[in-house]
């Protein structure tokens, strides 16, 4: 890996941005490994929580400029097809809980990545820039789909439209991330809730995660249907199982991600 880092600790997989010297931003290289590393982590059974951050000042300052503007690069919906789609795809697809560990300043793809997450905890140093609009583009990555459901169509549409800057804690107040901390605490905490969300029923939380992408698209009556399908199969877990019995023994479970 030349671009990220990856590493592992105690059922919680690890990927870091790593080009600090252009904020992290993507080019296809970086793109094609943060991929890889997150189906590595996907296909992993060891692994039952996932972290994205990334190295220095900045989170992500959204596409390299340079791979986009270079003659006989690949085009913009080459860029968006090979590396902004499949990263967004993949983490809502990967049945495992995602956190985004926000170190500084997420703009454009970078800030709609951080709320691809399942949960996202942003530096009280971080912020995030929609900059699409002040570059004549439109915000991709998901913004257009997953902003107006956190904070509202008119939020979104302003934020978007005038390409300002949201500190973490106005982006905490209006629900757009889950968690502010201090800077330095950033990755303590990120890895300690992690390592806690690792130890709960990963196919239980895989499920739910399924549940939640439905719901954004589904009405009511087809969502219960959603809920009683998901809810058989994760009846037949074997973490529903040892819950079960741990409760009804009165000691702790001792869940196994199965």
């Amino acid at each position: 890996m030349d671009f990220i880092k990856k590493e592992t600790t105690d059922g919680v997989g690890i990927i870091t941005l790593n080009r600090p010297e252009v904020y992290n931003s993507f080019h296809i290289p970086m793109a094609k490994e943060v991929q890889s590393a997150l189906d590595e982590f996907e296909q992993d059974e060891s692994i039952r929580a996932i972290i994205l951050t990334a190295e220095g000042k900045g989170f992500c300052a959204g596409q390299d400029l340079k791979e986009a503007t270079k003659e006989g690069g690949p085009s913009i919906g080459e860029i968006v097809e090979t590396t902004y789609n499949p990263i967004i795809h993949k983490l809502r697809n990967i049945e495992k809980p995602i956190i985004g560990a926000i170190n500084g300043v997420a703009a454009g793809a970078g800030a709609n990545i951080a709320l691809a997450c399942d949960i996202t905890f942003a530096s009280n140093k971080a912020s995030f820039i929609q900059s699409f609009s002040s570059i004549g583009l439109i915000p991709d990555s998901g913004g257009t789909f997953f902003l107006p459901r956190l904070i509202g169509m008119q939020r979104a549409a302003a934020h978007m439209f005038l390409a300002d800057k949201f500190s973490a804690e106005k982006a905490k107040e209006i629900g757009m991330i889950y968690e502010v901390v201090e800077h330095d605490e950033l990755m303590s905490k990120c890895l300690e809730f992690a390592k806690q969300l690792a130890k709960r029923p990963t196919r239980g939380i895989g499920l739910t995660k399924r549940a939640l992408n439905l719901a954004l698209t589904n009405d009511l009556t087809t969502q219960l249907g959603v809920e009683k399908e998901l809810q058989i199969e994760a009846a037949n877990t074997y973490d529903n199982k040892e819950g079960i019995a741990a409760f009804l023994e009165k000691r702790n479970p001792e869940f196994k991600g199965k």
